[in-house]
């Protein structure tokens, strides 16, 4: 699901790119309502500068992971859509200083439309599939590579080999959010999925791995 939303959000972030580049090129006004019209659409020299803004953020997010990629894509997506509702308000008036006309309105409802159900694609649902890297997340983070810390491990074991198997269920828990899980691994990790206490997840994962991970006598 990461690399969907980074590469959508790259994407977008190349389109906007292109049309903030043209804008500035031809050296529109700065805070002109009538606009130029670019690739079908109005334009002046602010709304060129946001569009090179936005897409920078977007590239910056893809590039920091896919979690972080699908929040802000999302969010863009909100704030297209509230420039389209605005857009409508301000057509023909002093206050339209991004020089928006029908066609930028209509654009901008369907681009945000479009951003807000990619930036939500497989992580805002009422049940996800147990390898999906936001469900195994917990929205922590470790569709990024930042482990979950909805339910986190206790710190001071009481045998030496309970470090061990803690160690061996983060492991596991990575592998499977990376898709790169053993059967053995996979089984175990999703015997688990609904326990949430630390020391309840740990004698479930020692039970569903065997009596290799059993804490040592003593």
């Amino acid at each position: 699901m990461g690399l969907v939303h980074r590469i959508g959000a790259v994407a977008f972030a190349s389109g906007l790119v292109v049309f903030g580049v043209l804008g500035l090129v031809n050296q529109l006004e700065l805070f002109t309502t009538s606009g130029t019209p670019i690739l079908g659409l109005s334009s002046n020299g602010l709304l060129s500068v946001i569009s090179l803004v936005t897409a920078a953020l977007l590239v910056a997010a893809a590039v920091r992971g896919g979690r972080t990629a699908s929040t802000v894509t999302f969010g863009i997506g909100v704030a297209f859509l509230l420039s389209g509702v605005g857009g409508v308000l301000v057509l023909d008036t002093p206050f339209n200083v991004l020089a928006f006309r029908m066609s930028n309105v209509i654009f901008s409802l369907l681009a945000g439309g479009l951003l807000m159900v990619l930036g939500a694609y497989g992580r805002f649902t009422g049940r996800l599939p147990d390898d999906n890297p936001y469900r195994q997340a917990g929205e922590s983070g470790a569709a990024d590579g930042v482990d979950s810390d909805a339910a986190p491990l206790p710190t001071i074991y009481p045998h030496a080999d309970d470090a061990v198997a803690v160690r061996d269920l983060a492991d596991a828990e990575r592998a499977v959010a990376q898709h790169s899980a053993t059967a053995e691994q996979a089984a175990a990790v999703h015997a688990i999925r609904d326990v949430r206490s630390a020391e309840d997840r740990l004698v479930a994962w020692r039970s569903a791995t065997g009596p290799a991970t059993e804490p040592s006598a003593g």
